[in-house]
Formats: structure tokens, C-alpha cells, sequence
């Protein structure tokens, strides 16, 4: 889940005009209106999208919809769920009575229950199940270690500013946010319905010009959703041309922007008082596995292919990190280093397990041709004909689906997206992200990337360190080649400052290279090598110096630098798309109260179980501490709700929490010993003696179970609550 940018200026005007071959486009008539709407899309990780402002005219008011839907395919009332999930404390923002900073939020109770819920499950899916060695290193990074890695050149974003009022806006959301507007305008100049999201009350209203609707080209249309669906495929100067060749302005100043510059995302600090060690805020938490590879690889007795893992906080200075969840400056990663031999093509001994595990895969190629369509297809086929570049990141990609069905992800709102070259991190081979459908649109939660040798190549060349692996040959291997050979004793002091770069230069040649080189040397005495940034580039070498020999050597050791595999998680993203996809609501009989629902999956819902007496009567009090004990020596959460409300107010409140199942006590109980347990969707109700009840808890929890096994192993219940019936 990282940006890099292939360039090494940040922070530097960029020059120079590219032919994109666009049509020059008027941008349409603007009024005093405007109001806000939240888009994401596919990104790498082109993350979620800020907010754009969509303008209509202000002779008419509209009633705010969203094109998201709930659980039950309803249309999703986004402003009741983010009021719910403030109301029961799921998360709130950091420092709110201070003001709050954007992109800062703190998690609650239940947020920090189905946090931890989801990483456990991770945990059991991928490490154990996969015997991956767990690490847990440090936030702080020092600079070096960064700029080995490249971040600190190339981990940025485009960002430009509006010339007017200061704001600053992430290009390639600007340009995607009002190319969006205008086609939502001439939907409605078409009279076709427009899907319009709804307006946050809470959020203070920016005056701003308004679009009215204005009927486009149909060529027009069409080239701004060609746009729209490579908008991560673009470059800095190639988004600075799409601003002009559109006349895109910022509808709040009715500007045009600055042109786009790079901005790096990294938290920069110092290390120690006296502030002579510079260091940043890590911006994923791979770079600490890579640095301790050769010590894992030890640990695991030098046996290939291993993985290692990391979960931990993560940190970005986002540019304008204004979707909740979504984007935001300090959030959890969970991450996988897989260590891979590159000469055996990358494959796994477990790929035949989900060969056929059929994904929604959208691939480059299909972007690039301007369309999002994606195509049902097993891995094994997409392995098969290269799509996906190897079983090993084929493999992934298929837990990392069976990952997110397990914890509740809705599978129709699940797409694997591949990146485009431009958008590919600088050492990635092949790349995909997980993306989930939200009311913010299709968001990457996971990013599972090839990382080449990258990593570990860097890292040893600029310490020294040994990050290889050294494998005995079942055969000696004869190898014959040309090598180099410098006198150091005298190259150093001959080249002085220029010494080492010129050595490496001569180091990274190829075999090819080497054999025309011999000959140079023979014929000339000297050889001349392209060392770029040393003088004009080309530095002569005579034969005292270096000598280049034709070589043959026995070889009982191989040595080699492993390829890695890389699957990311953006755990706040998974929450929250979570939250989402398992959203619903209900009325009550009389039809006169909504009542929202989270219908968690049992193993990640925050609280498993809701202990209601069924009055304050004090002879209850005894039953309820020692259900409360035996669930506790179960392992299973749960709460008790002895208030005052109703007993169906009760189990509405905690269907708000998501709580999967609901144990009653009342007066039945304390003749009998039985209780009623029930079940959060369906509301249907079962009795019967504790221990039962304890045990059917227990399996449903474990998923050895499923709610219609324990209705017909115990006998159905009714009364307590009204029926409720789904809206």
C-alpha cells in the first residue's frame, strides 16, 4: 500500500507541456451552489478520493441519495450509520474538543474490540496457517535507511494549490472529483437520474460556485470517462495538461490551480538531542523485515521460501485527509514478507489448494482501454495465461480473498484491480489490490505486490551486509566467465573522491559488456566506462589499474538474493469497509423506528454476547454473574445490560454494536435453570437448560455451527421482543 513517484525532485515546479491528444473542453456555467461529494476509486493505493464539489444550479434542491446499499440491498443512509457509529463510540476524532486534527481519530470500545477481533483472525489465517515468523520493530527510521529504500525520493504524492485562497488539493482528486461533477451535470441535463451522495450536516458549508446542467458531447463523455478510469495512470506534468487542456478550477475560487508538484508523504524528526540524527516516522512497516533478513533466515535454519510478518502503526502526512477512516495520517498495517527463490519461477507448494477459487479481476489492460469491466476467472487461469504474474503472488491473492469473506466482506463488493505501469511502485514487477465497493466508492484495503530483489539488493549494497542466501549444491556447478579484477592499492588513490562510484560501475556490468571491454583493453591498453555524474560521464581505465579475465571457477555454494512477495493490509480500511458492507435496518412492528444493525460475522463482532435480565428483580443478579463466569472460561465476550429500558430496546441497542447473540433471564429461569438465547438477524429465539445454552454459544462462536443447527437441536422460543420485520 505505498506511492512512489518517479521522480527525484520534490517539492520542485515541474516544466514542460506533454501531447495528451485531449479535446479542449469549456468548462460549464457556474452558480452561487454547490454541495459535497465524496468519491474514491481504483488507485495504487490510489487511495480514497477527497472531496469534490458536485454544482447545481440553485433554483432547485435535491434530496441527497448515495449509490451505496447495505446489507440487504437497500439504498445506505450514510449519515444514520456515521451517527450511529459516533453514538456508540465506534471511533471519534482525535483531540475533538480541542478542535480536532484531520486525519486523527480514535477508536472506542467496540472499535478497538473489532479491531483486535480482525487481527486475531489475521493472524490465525495467515501466520499461523502459513507458519510465517512474526517481528515487531521500530516506529521510528533513520533517514539513510529511508533514502536507501527510496522513500525518500519517490514516496510522494501530486499536490497543487489554489492561487487564491491557499487551499491545497491532491491533483489527481481534483482533476478526478470535477471531471465527475460535470458528468453527474450532464446526466441531468439527459434526464437521467443522478445519484447524488448525502450531505454531512456536521460539516461546515463552503460557499462556492455551482455547475449547472450543461448537456456535454457525447466524444466529450466519453473521453472523460476514458480518463476517469486511468486517472491513477498519470504523472504529475500529464495531470498539470489534463488541468489546462479541460480548464479545470477549484469550484470553491472558480480558479485553476498551480501547476502539480510532488509532495512527500514522510513525518520527518530528529533522533537524540542533539538533533544530528535525522530519521522519519516509518511509512510502512516492511523496511524493518527486510533489515532483518538475514537474521530470520537464520532463525529458520536457512530453509527457502519463509515469510515473515509485521503489525503495526504506520504514518503518512497526507495531503487532504478528509474521508474518516479512509484516509487518514496514523493507521495499522499488517504485513507479509515472502521470500522466494526467483529461479523457481516463483511458485508455491500449496497453489493447487486455490486454483480454483474464482476472483472479479481487473486487469491493466482493460484500464488502459479506458473501460472498469471486470471478468470472473480462477487464479490457476489467471496464473496460466500471465495475468497474474506467478503462482507464489497468485496464492495471495487468493487467501487474501478467503481473508475477507471469513471476517464478513460482502463478495459482490470485492474487485482485484491490477496496477498500471505508471502508478507501480519503482520495484514492483506485478501488483493488485483488494478493493472494496464503500459509499466512498471502490477503495484498496490490500495491495499484494511482486517486490523483486529490490529490497534486499539496495540495502546490501549501500552497508555491506550479507542479505543472501547461501545453498549448497547437490553438484559441484562449473561456471565459466569473464571477471573483473581492480588493484585497489592503486585505483583509490588515482581516482581519489570518484574512486567507489567509479568501482561500482564497473562492477554492475554485465557479462556482455565485460567480453567487449576485454577486447578494448587488448587492442587500446585502456577502456573507457560510462560512469554517469563523474565529470562528462566517462572515465578512462588503463590496464594497471583493472584487468578483465575470461575465468573458470567450481562452484559448491550458490548464492542469491531472494525475490519478495508482498501482501499489505490497510486494517482501518477493512474496518471500516466492514462496517459498511454488514450495515442494515429494520423497523419495529408499528413501523414508526429505524433500528440499525451490524450483522458481524460471530468471530469479529466486538461483543459476542448480551446477558439481559429481564427486570432489576435482586434474585436475577446470582444467575446473571455466574452465566457472566461461564462465558468468560468459554472465551467469550459479553455484556450485561440490566437498565431500565424495555428488553427489546436492549437487544436493539446492542444490534447497533453488532453483538451476534442475546442470553435472557427471567423468572422461567429461576424455577427451571433454563434460559432463552437470541439471535441478532433473524431475532428467532431458542430454550433450554445453561450448560446448553453455554455450549450452543461456544460452537456458534467457533463457526462449528450455524444458527439453523442449534434451532434444530433446541426447542424455538417465543415472546419477549415484538416481531420485526426488515426494511
Amino acid at each position: 500500500m505505498k506511492r512512489f513517484l518517479p521522480t527525484p525532485h520534490l517539492l520542485s515546479p515541474l516544466a514542460g507541456p506533454i501531447a495528451l491528444n485531449l479535446p479542449k473542453v469549456a468548462a460549464p456555467r457556474v452558480s452561487w451552489f454547490s454541495v459535497p461529494v465524496r468519491r474514491f476509486t481504483a488507485f495504487a493505493p490510489s487511495a480514497p478520493r477527497t472531496y469534490a464539489y458536485a454544482k447545481f444550479p440553485t433554483k432547485k434542491k435535491y434530496k441527497m441519495t448515495t449509490t451505496a446499499t447495505t446489507l440487504k440491498g437497500e439504498p445506505l443512509d450514510k449519515a444514520a450509520l456515521e451517527s450511529m457509529l459516533r453514538r456508540r463510540m465506534f471511533y471519534t476524532p482525535s483531540f475533538e474538543v480541542y478542535g480536532g486534527v484531520s486525519g486523527l481519530y480514535d477508536y472506542g470500545p467496540p472499535g478497538c474490540a473489532l479491531q483486535a477481533n480482525i487481527i486475531d483472525l489475521w493472524r490465525k489465517h495467515f501466520i499461523l496457517e502459513e507458519d510465517m515468523l512474526e517481528v515487531d520493530c521500530t516506529v521510528l527510521t533513520p533517514h539513510d535507511v529511508l533514502k536507501t529504500s527510496g522513500h525518500v525520493d519517490k514516496f510522494a504524492d501530486w499536490m497543487c494549490k489554489d492561487p487564491k485562497n491557499g487551499e491545497i488539493l491532491r491533483a489527481d482528486h481534483f482533476v478526478e472529483d470535477v471531471l465527475e461533477a460535470r458528468l453527474k451535470a450532464d446526466k441531468e441535463a439527459r434526464g437521467q437520474k443522478v445519484e447524488e451522495k448525502e450531505e454531512d450536516p456536521k460539516k461546515k458549508k463552503k460557499k462556492s460556485k455551482g455547475l449547472e446542467a450543461v448537456k456535454l458531447d457525447d466524444a466529450v463523455v466519453k473521453e472523460y470517462e476514458e480518463v476517469l478510469a486511468q486517472i491513477d495512470n498519470y504523472n504529475g506534468e500529464q495531470l498539470g495538461e489534463l488541468i489546462k487542456k479541460y480548464d479545470l478550477r477549484n469550484p470553491a475560487t472558480g480558479e485553476q490551480p498551480s501547476p502539480p508538484v510532488a509532495f512527500n508523504l514522510m513525518f520527518q524528526t530528529s533522533i537524540g538531542p542533539s538533533s544530528n540524527l535525522p530519521g522519519y516516522l516509518r511509512p510502512e512497516t516492511a523496511q524493518g523485515q527486510f533489515l532483518n533478513f538475514a537474521k530470520l533466515l537464520e532463525f529458520n535454519t536457512g530453509q527457502m521460501p519463509f515469510a515473515s510478518a509485521s503489525i503495526g502503526k504506520s504514518y503518512r502526512n497526507e495531503i487532504s485527509p478528509r474521508a474518516g477512516l479512509l484516509r487518514v495520517r496514523e493507521f495499522l498495517m499488517a504485513e507479509i514478507e515472502h521470500f522466494v527463490d526467483p529461479e523457481g519461477h516463483k511458485k508455491h507448494h500449496r497453489f493447487h489448494e486455490v486454483e480454483d477459487i474464482e476472483l472479479e479481476l481487473l486487469d491493466r489492460h482493460t484500464q488502459l482501454s479506458g473501460q472498469t469491466k471486470t471478468k470472473r476467472v480462477s487464479i490457476g487461469q489467471a496464473v496460466r495465461d500471465g495475468t497474474v504474474d506467478n503462482e507464489t503472488l497468485g496464492y495471495f491473492l487468493a487467501r487474501i480473498h478467503l481473508f475477507l469473506k471469513k471476517i464478513g466482506i460482502d463478495q459482490t463488493k470485492i474487485r482485484f484491480r491490477q496496477h498500471m505501469a505508471n502508478e507501480m511502485a519503482h520495484y514492483a514487477c506485478d501488483c493488485w489490490d483488494a478493493e472494496l465497493l464503500t459509499s466512498y466508492g471502490w477503495v484498496e484495503c490490500v495491495g499484494c505486490a511482486d517486490r523483486s530483489a529490490y529490497d534486499l539488493s539496495v540495502h546490501a549494497k549501500k552497508t555491506g551486509a550479507p542479505l543472501i542466501v547461501r545453498q549448497r549444491l547437490d553438484e559441484p556447478k562449473t561456471i565459466e566467465e569473464w571477471e573483473v579484477e581492480i588493484d585497489k592499492k592503486k585505483f583509490g588513490p588515482f581516482f581519489k573522491k570518484d574512486g567507489k562510484t567509479i568501482e561500482a560501475a564497473i562492477l554492475a556490468t554485465t557479462q556482455e559488456e565485460r567480453g567487449q571491454l576485454a577486447k578494448e583493453m587488448e587492442a587500446n591498453g585502456k577502456v573507457i566506462i560510462n560512469v554517469p555524474g563523474v565529470g562528462d560521464g566517462k572515465v578512462e581505465v588503463s590496464k594497471d589499474l583493472l584487468a578483465i579475465k575470461w575465468q573458470k571457477r567450481v562452484e559448491y555454494i550458490r548464492e542469491y538474493t531472494p525475490n519478495v512477495i508482498e501482501p499489505s493490509f490497510g486494517i482501518g480500511r477493512i474496518l471500516y469497509a466492514l462496517i459498511e458492507h454488514n450495515y442494515w435496518t429494520r423497523a419495529s412492528e408499528g413501523g414508526d423506528e429505524a433500528r440499525g444493525v451490524l450483522s458481524f460475522p460471530p468471530a469479529v463482532a466486538p461483543t459476542k454476547v448480551l446477558i439481559v435480565p429481564l427486570s432489576s428483580n435482586k434474585d436475577f443478579t446470582p444467575v446473571v454473574r455466574k452465566l457472566s463466569q461461564m462465558l468468560r472460561s468459554a472465551g467469550v465476550s459479553s455484556r450485561v445490560d440490566d437498565s431500565s429500558a424495555s428488553i427489546g430496546k436492549r437487544y436493539s441497542r446492542n444490534d447497533e454494536l453488532g453483538t451476534p447473540f442475546g442470553v435472557t433471564v427471567d423468572f422461567q429461569t429461576l424455577k427451571d435453570g433454563t434460559v432463552t438465547l437470541r439471535e441478532r438477524d433473524s431475532t428467532r429465539q431458542v430454550r433450554a437448560e445453561e450448560d446448553k445454552i453455554i455450549e450452543a454459544i461456544r460452537a456458534l462462536v467457533e463457526g462449528t455451527k450455524t444458527w439453523q443447527d442449534i434451532e434444530s437441536e433446541l426447542p424455538l422460543f417465543e415472546g419477549q421482543e415484538v416481531d420485526i420485520t426488515v426494511r
